[in-house]
C-alpha cells in the first residue's frame, strides 16, 4: 500500500526517507498533488490521519569487516540475536549507479565454483553474473549453499522473501560456521513490506560493492530476483502505475537493469569483483515468462534447473543442455573445449534416443553413435551428480569427464 502525505514545503524527492510518527519508516515514490506517495518499511498498524512524519538525513549503510558472519536486515539491524555490528568508516548509498562502462574493468579469471556441473558445462569468470532458472523445490537452496563454498574472498547472500521458518536451518545447516565466517547474510522475510524485500537486494549489492572496493573477489547470491521484481511490482501499483506486460508496471523493468548492472569488474584500479549468481524463479517451468525473459537478456549466462532431472534423483538438477556461459570460450583452455563439446553431443544424442528406447523402438547396433551415446550418457550423468559436501577443483571435474568419455566397448 502507499500512505499520502501532505504538508511538505518543499515536496521531498522521489527515493527520500520518511518517519512516520514514532517507528514507522517509509520512502517515497511519487507525487499526489500538493502531496507525496510513500510506501512503508513495515507494519501500518496504528498509524491515523493526522500523524505527523518528517524526512530524514539521506539513507545508507556503512559495511565493515564486522559484518562478516553476521545476518542482518536490509536497514543493518541484527538478526542473528547478537549486538548490531559497529559500522564502517564510509557510508554508502544503497542505489548507487554501476561504475562508468567505458571506465570498467574486464573479467578476471575463471572462478571455481566447486560444483562440477558448472564448472564443466557453464564455467564462470571473476566478474561474470549467471542466473540460476529454477521452479520450486527442485534443489536451488541446495545449490546455493554448495556455491557459498566456491572460491572467493567473500560471499553476500541477499535473500528476498524468504521463509521465515527457513532462514536458521539455511544458515546453520546448510552454509555452517566455515562458509558463514566470510559470508554477510542480507535478508528480508516474505512477511516483510515490498519496500523492505526490495530494499534487501540494494542491500546485499551495497555490502557487495563495499568489500569489491576493498580489493577482495566477492560472489554475490540473490534468492530471488523475481521476488525482488514482485516487491517492486506491488510498489509500483500501489503508486499508481499501469500494469503492462502480464501485469508488471513499467519500473519493474527499469528497476532489474540498475540492480543486475551494479554486479560485475570494478572501476580500472580496482583489482576486486562482483560475481553475481541470481536465482529466478519460473512459474510452471515457463522459461519465458517476462521476468525470466528480461533477466536473461541482462545477464552473462544462464544455468537451468530441471525438475525431471531431479525427479529421476540427480542432484544439483542442471540442465547441462540449456545452460550457458557465454563466457565460456575464455573459461576454457584448449584440451578441455573437446572434452565439453564430445559430452554435450553425447547427452543430446542420449536425449534424442530416450524416447525410443522407453517405448522399445530402439535397436542395439542400428546406429554405432546412438549406441556409443547410451553408453557413456550415464557415466557423465555420475559426473554430474554431487552431494552438498562434495567438493572438488576444476582440475578434478574435468579429469572425471574425461574418464567417463572412455568407452568400455573400445577396451573390449
Amino acid at each position: 500500500m502507499a500512505l499520502r502525505l501532505k504538508g511538505f514545503d518543499p515536496l521531498p524527492p522521489v527515493g527520500a526517507r520518511l518517519r512516520i510518527g514514532a517507528q514507522t519508516l517509509a520512502e517515497v515514490v511519487g507525487f499526489d498533488g500538493a502531496g507525496v506517495e510513500a510506501v512503508p518499511f513495515g507494519p501500518v498498524e496504528g498509524l491515523a490521519p493526522g500523524i505527523a512524519a518528517r524526512l530524514l538525513p539521506g539513507e545508507a549503510l556503512s559495511p565493515s569487516e564486522a559484518w562478516l558472519g553476521r545476518v542482518l536486515d536490509p536497514l543493518g539491524r541484527p538478526l542473528d540475536g547478537r549486538p548490531a555490528p559497529a559500522p564502517g568508516p564510509h557510508a554508502r548509498a544503497p542505489r548507487a549507479a554501476p561504475p562508468p562502462a567505458g571506465t570498467r574493468g574486464r573479467l578476471g579469471a575463471r572462478l571455481d565454483l566447486g560444483v562440477r556441473a558448472l564448472n564443466l558445462f557453464a564455467p564462470c569468470r571473476e566478474g561474470q553474473r549467471l542466473g540460476l532458472f529454477a521452479a520450486s523445490g527442485i534443489g536451488k537452496s541446495t545449490l546455493l549453499a554448495m556455491l557459498a563454498h566456491a572460491s572467493a574472498d567473500v560471499v553476500v547472500f541477499g535473500l528476498v522473501g524468504e521463509r521465515g521458518r527457513e532462514l536458521r536451518e539455511f544458515i546453520e545447516d546448510d552454509l555452517g560456521p566455515a562458509a558463514l565466517s566470510r559470508a554477510v547474510v542480507i535478508c528480508a522475510t516474505s512477511d516483510t513490506a515490498p519496500a523492505m524485500r526490495r530494499e534487501a537486494a540494494h542491500a546485499a549489492m551495497t555490502v557487495a560493492e563495499h568489500f569489491r572496493d576493498e580489493g577482495r573477489r566477492v560472489l554475490l547470491l540473490i534468492d530471488s530476483i523475481t521476488r525482488f521484481a514482485m516487491a517492486q511490482r506491488e510498489i509500483g501499483l500501489a503508486a499508481g502505475e499501469p500494469p503492462a506486460t502480464r501485469g508488471h508496471p513499467p519500473s519493474v523493468f527499469a528497476e532489474l537493469p540498475r540492480l543486475l548492472e551494479r554486479a560485475g569488474p570494478g572501476p580500472q584500479g580496482c583489482a576486486g569483483s562482483i560475481t553475481g549468481l541470481f536465482t529466478v524463479l519460473v512459474e510452471g517451468d515457463d522459461h519465458d515468462e517476462p521476468i525470466a525473459d528480461a533477466v536473461r537478456g541482462i545477464l552473462d549466462g544462464h544455468v537451468v534447473l530441471d525438475r525431471r532431472i531431479a525427479e529421476a534423483g540427480r542432484y544439483p538438477a542442471v540442465d547441462v543442455l540449456r545452460s550457458l556461459s557465454r563466457t565460456a570460450p575464455g573459461c576454457l583452455d584448449p584440451a578441455e573445449r573437446p572434452l565439453v563439446r564430445e559430452a554435450r553431443k553425447l547427452l543430446a544424442l542420449a536425449d534424442e534416443m530416450e524416447e525410443l528406447v522407453r517405448l522399445g523402438a530402439w535397436r542395439a547396433g542400428a546406429d554405432p553413435a546412438a549406441d556409443r551415446a547410451l553408453r557413456l550418457a550415464p557415466r557423465i550423468e555420475a559426473v554430474l551428480a554431487q552431494e552438498k559436501g562434495d567438493r572438488g577443483t576444476v582440475a578434478e571435474a574435468f579429469a572425471a569427464l574425461a574418464e567417463a568419455l572412455k568407452d568400455p566397448a573400445d577396451g573390449a
